[in-house]
């Protein structure tokens, strides 16, 4: 997912001793009124709508926790309606699923998509029949494919671990730290730029990857792929993994190594690993944000479009078209206030 990073600055004139005004009189806006009208609690019920879903099967805790969280938070809105249809094993079934969906006419559809290049035709297709979408995670690489698209910061994850790591370790007074990482799936787009955004961090240190490997985002992988790490570095400061679910095998391997003279960060913020981040027993002292609590936010967003409405703290009238999530660090001092995240 191309973490397009972009920056809003709001402008205010300074108003002060001998400052001139040409075209105000007043610091008041002119349509105070509206703009209050606009920042209305979006609790209260709208208009009945339906909802569109559709991601892929839970295959992966993550995974199955956006589904989850989808349909909890629908449950919030009397007047909504989630209407979800399965995605099948691949883009061409999920292709399908979705064509009966919008066919069938909902206010909005949210979608997962299997592969966001391979969906990007639905998402036009949904759109031209006047359904707005909101792509969740992975991008659809043409703007006239989505409404809205909210996603995490895959780029944002590899900075904040890379952060965490090379500040640790120069505090350490480590100069040349052994940097290992176990990455996920290299074919995908998101592992990639996970990766990149940990060696631009670590770049900042003058601290390098020493050794990587690309694991399956499985316990199996990251156990197998961590035993071939260990082996091939007698001597580690520090570890990312890319994912809490892999996490498992990979914190099982090194158990059974039975080393413990390295620090390791996790990904994506599982439940299981912020608990083993408070018992702090283990080598696992961080893990970084990717949380499927965009999926709650997806249909509460979805239900705004659907209802006209817009996000009741911004002045603007409606949803924006792109959300990325921030990628955050999750540590011993602080990770109570993320349990509730947790998948």
């Amino acid at each position: 997912m191309s973490p397009s990073r972009r920056t809003f600055l709001v402008t205010a004139t300074a108003i002060g001793a001998g400052t001139a005004l040409a075209a105000c009189t007043s610091s008041t806006p002119a349509n105070n009124t509206s703009v209050k009208a606009n920042a209305a609690d979006n609790a209260t019920a709208g208009k009945p709508v339906t909802i569109g879903f559709s991601a892929p099967a839970a295959d992966h805790g993550w995974i199955a926790a956006i589904t989850a969280n989808a349909e909890a938070q629908a449950k919030l809105y009397p007047e909504v309606t989630l209407k979800k249809v399965e995605a099948g094993k691949d883009a061409a079934a999920q292709a399908a699923a979705l064509d009966t969906l919008i066919a069938a006419k909902p206010d909005v559809i949210v979608m997962l998509p299997h592969d966001g290049k391979e969906l990007n035709s639905v998402g036009k297709k949904a759109m031209a029949a006047g359904i707005p979408v909101v792509n969740l995670d992975r991008a659809f690489p043409e703007d006239l494919a989505y409404r809205l698209q909210l996603k995490g910061d895959n780029y944002g994850m590899g900075v904040a671990a890379g952060q965490y790591i090379g500040a640790r370790l120069k505090a350490d007074g480590k100069s040349a730290p052994v940097i290992g990482e176990i990455a996920g799936m290299d074919e995908l787009e998101l592992t990639q730029q996970r990766s990149r955004g940990f060696a631009d961090a670590l770049a900042t240190f003058g601290f390098k990857v020493a050794n990587r490997r690309a694991a399956r985002f499985t316990a199996d992988s990251g156990q197998k792929e961590a035993d071939n790490l260990l082996q091939a570095l007698p001597k580690l400061d520090a570890l990312w993994n890319h994912d809490d679910d892999q996490g498992i095998g990979v914190l099982a391997a090194i158990a059974q190594s039975g080393r413990k003279d390295f620090l390791m960060v996790g990904g994506a913020g599982s439940r299981k690993a912020m608990e083993t981040i408070k018992a702090d027993n283990t080598v696992l002292k961080a893990t970084v944000t990717y949380s499927p609590s965009m999926a709650s936010s997806a249909i509460s967003l979805a239900r705004l479009l659907a209802q006209g409405r817009g996000m009741g703290d911004l002045v603007e009238l409606q949803v924006p078209r792109e959300i990325i999530l921030a990628a955050e660090t999750v540590t011993k001092s602080n990770v109570d206030r993320y349990l509730t995240l947790g998948f």
